[in-house]
């Protein structure tokens, strides 16, 4: 059964491949392939600009700490300037932590630059790629539609087309069936003409001593005349000449007899 099943697997497997084949357009297929690709390059240039965003907020920040140390700089000189050296020491705290935060921003922001040159760089190379796929794709396209008329075109002067195959299918079938019902049409009239079969509708019909004298006629016809044909090979013009004038004393001789019938 495991046997028997795997091989159903296999033959519905081949089927369906075939009929996938068949209804498989390749200009479709490029055409899908390109929308994919430029679906990828469209997602590569969104991360290009994320990144872009997330550096540019960054860099916002880091000039935002740095203006604020600047000015707790300031102000622990105008505190130490005016003698209050725990206004100055607080603000030089606050700086030395802004400065710790302003180091991390430094670091994540040349982090981010380094991937935006590199999504940058993908997304060129994405781009260059699709165009080059698209060139291609066109050029392939054109190829098979040319490639497709010039089939059809072909098969439609050979005849080996599903169209064409149909009609001369058609023609053979139309010529068979003529040459059928000629060749029975002929049966028939041999079978009457043979009184092997009776001629119902009573037009025609001849009895068996009928159909045997007229054998025995047209045999007698074709004897006298395969006679006459003999003697004139044999005699030539003088013969047919001699045969022609000796019928003409029974001709006389008849002529004789009907006045002694009418004497009488």
């Amino acid at each position: 059964m495991s046997g028997v099943m795997k091989r159903m697997g296999m033959i519905f497997r081949a089927k369906a491949n075939k009929a996938l084949d068949r209804a498989e357009d390749p200009r479709e297929t490029l055409d899908y392939s390109y929308q994919k690709q430029l679906e990828l390059l469209q997602k590569v240039r969104r991360g290009v600009a994320d990144v872009a965003t997330s550096r540019k907020r960054l860099e916002l920040q880091l000039n935002q700490l740095q203006g604020q140390s600047s000015k707790l700089e300031d102000q622990g000189r105008k505190a130490l300037a005016l003698g209050r050296e725990d206004l100055a020491r607080e603000a030089l705290s606050r700086r030395a932590s802004l400065q710790q935060q302003v180091s991390d921003l430094e670091v994540q922001h040349q982090t981010l630059q380094g991937e935006e040159e590199k999504l940058t760089l993908a997304a060129q190379r994405l781009q260059a790629k699709v165009d080059a796929f698209r060139t291609k794709k066109e050029t392939i396209k054109a190829t098979y539609t040319a490639a497709q008329a010039q089939t059809r075109i072909a098969e439609s002067f050979s005849g080996i087309s599903e169209e064409m195959s149909d009609v001369g299918l058609a023609i053979q079938r139309a010529e068979d069936k003529t040459a059928q019902l000629q060749a029975r049409a002929g049966a028939i009239d041999e079978l009457l003409a043979s009184g092997a079969l009776d001629d119902r509708s009573g037009l025609g019909s001849k009895d068996d001593i009928q159909a045997e004298l007229d054998r025995l006629s047209g045999g007698s016809d074709v004897e006298l005349e395969l006679q006459r044909m003999k003697a004139e090979l044999a005699g030539g013009p003088s013969a047919q000449q001699q045969s022609i004038e000796g019928g003409a004393p029974g001709t006389g001789q008849q002529s004789q007899t009907q006045p002694r019938f009418d004497k009488q």
